[in-house]
């Protein structure tokens, strides 16, 4: 156990790091949204970028891995969103967004981090290959999901799917994430190493993407108080920290993936919900008090997940 606090417990204690600046004032909230800014447009991208300009593939195929992971999140997105209809009475939107809340994990702020420290260079490669089609493939579905239901419920001119899937299209082509994952395995493919001066700067750079990350994620939690909804943001939480990883773990065993992907993909099923929920909540004016709750709770217990996950894994 105490190897797995070692990599468990500063994932956490640097979100309260960054938790407790912006809360006690000692550095304003729009530092940290600059942190963030810089992390998710320069840190990270550069991460992923090194992660798959120095992978080696072994010729292994993305299929098996995406079909695991995804397997969970439509278990736990179907069980949430049933859940939240016939257990807690709610109507069909918050029924979207609770799939959402207990099925969309943090993967780039705390799961990138974690797999790091606690798996290596290969489980950065299995969940770079996840985050090649994890953010697009999670907000089409929710973008779609939403639509629907909020056609049902209120009419309206409902968008089709064509308009939804060029929306999300034009802004992944220049989302930073994706820049640097197709950067990074463009130049795997064209087999040049990177030059002793370009590769410190890489390394320096990517080097800061961990804490610069969580740091920047503790400060934005601030805005996202638990307040009502805490009956089903409770049971979101359950979902999202135990369900999800459970069939994850589940799926990727039944489809016999190596074990350091194994790992990655039960490790960032098991972090924190991500901001992206209360994206989609806000964006349709619908269960944002859900989803903000879901994303406190989930990062308050969160380290107890991660570190039962990881227990779990090395034995």
């Amino acid at each position: 156990m105490s190897a797995i606090a070692l990599n468990v417990a500063p994932i956490f204690i640097l979100i309260l790091v960054g938790w407790t600046l912006a809360r006690t004032g000692f550095l304003k909230a729009s530092v940290g949204d600059g942190l963030g800014e810089f992390v998710f447009k320069v840190a990270v991208p550069m991460l992923m970028f090194r992660t798959l300009a120095e992978a080696d593939f072994h010729g292994a195929s993305p299929f098996r891995l995406w079909a695991a992971y995804f397997a969970g999140v439509g278990i736990t997105w179907a069980v949430a969103h049933l859940v939240a209809r016939h257990i807690f009475g709610r109507d069909e939107q918050i029924g979207v967004i609770a799939g959402v809340s207990a099925a969309f994990a943090n993967n780039v702020f705390i799961g990138l981090p974690l797999v790091g420290r606690s798996v290596g260079d290969e489980g950065l490669v299995a969940l770079s290959i996840l985050l090649a089609i994890h953010l697009p493939v999670m907000m089409i579905i929710g973008t779609i999901l939403m639509e629907n239901a909020t056609h049902r419920m209120a009419g309206g001119e409902k968008q089709g799917i064509l308009a939804i899937l060029k929306q999300i299209g034009r802004n992944l082509v220049t989302n930073p994430l994706v820049i640097g994952l197709v950067a990074g395995l463009a130049f795997n493919l064209s087999g040049l190493p990177l030059t002793p001066v370009g590769k410190t700067v890489v390394d320096q750079i990517a080097g800061i993407a961990g804490a610069a990350a969580l740091i920047s994620l503790g400060m934005s939690l601030t805005r996202y108080s638990i307040s009502g909804n805490l009956g089903i943001s409770t049971a979101m939480t359950l979902l999202k920290l135990f369900l999800m990883p459970a069939c994850v773990y589940a799926a990727a065993k039944l489809l016999g993936l190596p074990p350091s992907w194994v790992s990655a993909l039960v490790l960032t099923s098991s972090v924190p919900t991500g901001v992206n929920a209360w994206l989609i909540a806000n964006r349709f004016g619908a269960g944002q008090s859900l989803a903000a709750s879901t994303i406190s709770i989930t990062t308050l217990f969160g380290v107890l997940s991660v570190s039962f996950w990881a227990w779990l894994l090395a034995s």
